[in-house]
């Protein structure tokens, strides 16, 4: 095998039917900043300069389920957002538009739904 080139993760992307509007759900939940915002793709960046939120349009999107579902569209991948307090951290995202899922494998763990419906989690 040869040498390994430089590689570096800059960022996550999710798809929906509308990039700007998750986007901006993202933004209120994470007050993260908009560094680039076209017609179909919007990027987010941290202060901290950690690898960026990406958002794509795309017309076909269909949302995930969750659980996942023999037959449905299944999730492709979630965020996992460390927390100091579930209940204010949770009230926070339902206010910034998140749905609680109805199901939770965790105590310690609340899986949420984005507008477009990614799951993401918060945890202690």
């Amino acid at each position: 095998m040869t040498e390994r080139p430089r590689m570096q993760v800059t960022a996550t992307v999710l798809e929906s039917s509308d990039a700007q509007a998750l986007a901006a759900f993202y933004v209120r939940l994470l007050g993260w900043k908009v560094v680039q915002d076209e017609p179909h793709w919007v990027r987010l960046d941290r202060e901290d300069g950690g690898a960026a939120l990406s958002f794509q349009t795309e017309p076909s999107y269909v949302r995930p389920t969750w659980p996942v579902t023999e037959g449905a569209q299944q999730m492709m991948a979630h965020l996992d957002i460390n927390v100091d307090d579930l209940d204010a951290a949770g009230a926070h995202a339902e206010a910034a538009g998140a749905t609680l899922a109805d199901y939770q494998p965790q105590d310690d763990v609340r899986v949420y739904l984005d507008p477009a419906g990614h799951p993401f989690c918060l945890y202690l």
